[in-house]
């Protein structure tokens, strides 16, 4: 605004300096007997004002055109600047999953390998499928519901190898309606319910996924372990961050005196 008001006064100072000019030369010489010393210049400033208000209202057509024009492409670009940073930011929490899940899953299994062959071989066949879909979706802003919670039931499984009666988990969901999460969130509530609570046959942690309100919800009873692992801080944290760069909406996070609660809102993908 302030380069298109000095732009405008500029102008208008330029038209009305060059209008008095011309007025004066075409009156000199369309009258010889007037000259610059007996000339009426208050009558030729007068005289001066209708073509500087012709010329200014052009020009001020032409400025705001060209302004207009101009603040269009800087919006674009602000707008292209936007989305390639908020596209980033996503790429970079979802980098975080792959060498999070897969240092996790290691460590239980140099655990497994002290405690039984066989469960070893299983659970690393068991790893390799997961895997699989890691990679498959690790490009994938979100993943259907379907999917994730075919993922989940798998991951619960290889769970199962490691603590066989002291895990318990049950998923009530047998309608997707073509929703959408982002990827691998259910891994990493999943992942945190294990890690940061009791888990054996006198206690088993007990997991319950079903859909609330068009919410999935993830529940667990809380055991929380006297040695308590450090947190890094990736699980709820990345989730939540996804869900504000995707959408308005945020997951809910809830703690009871007996549950860990977390509701993740279902996204609808626009065709």
């Amino acid at each position: 605004m302030k380069r298109l008001l000095l732009t405008a006064i500029t102008y208008l100072v330029y038209s009305f300096t060059i209008s008095i000019i011309l007025l004066t030369i075409y009156i000199t010489y369309s009258n010889p007997e007037v000259t610059l010393s007996n000339i009426s210049w208050v009558r030729v400033m007068k005289n001066a004002i209708l073509p500087t208000g012709i010329a200014v209202i052009i020009i001020t057509i032409f400025i705001a055109r060209s302004w207009l024009f101009e603040w269009k492409i800087a919006a674009i670009e602000a707008e292209k600047l936007k989305s390639e940073n908020l596209a980033s930011q996503y790429q970079s929490l979802k980098d975080q999953l792959n060498p999070h899940f897969l240092f996790n899953s290691l460590n239980v299994l140099s655990n497994l390998v002290y405690e039984s062959a066989d469960k070893s071989a299983e659970f690393i066949q068991q790893l390799s499928r997961i895997y699989r879909y890691v990679l498959d979706v690790q490009d994938e802003e979100l993943i259907s519901l379907e999917m994730e919670i075919d993922f989940a039931l798998n991951y619960l499984s290889l769970q199962k190898i490691r603590f066989e009666q002291s895990l318990e988990f049950h998923i009530d969901v047998f309608e997707s309606k073509n929703w959408s999460i982002p990827p691998l969130s259910l891994q990493l509530l999943l992942e945190n319910a294990i890690k940061h609570n009791v888990t054996s046959e006198t206690k088993p942690l007990k997991i319950w996924i079903g859909i609330e309100d068009q919410k999935l919800v993830v529940k667990n009873n809380i055991q929380p372990k006297l040695n308590k692992e450090a947190n890094s801080g990736i699980g709820l944290n990345n989730i939540t961050k996804r869900y504000n760069l995707l959408s308005e909406t945020s997951p809910e996070i809830t703690q009871t005196e007996k549950e860990f609660i977390v509701k993740l809102p279902l996204l609808k993908v626009s065709k």
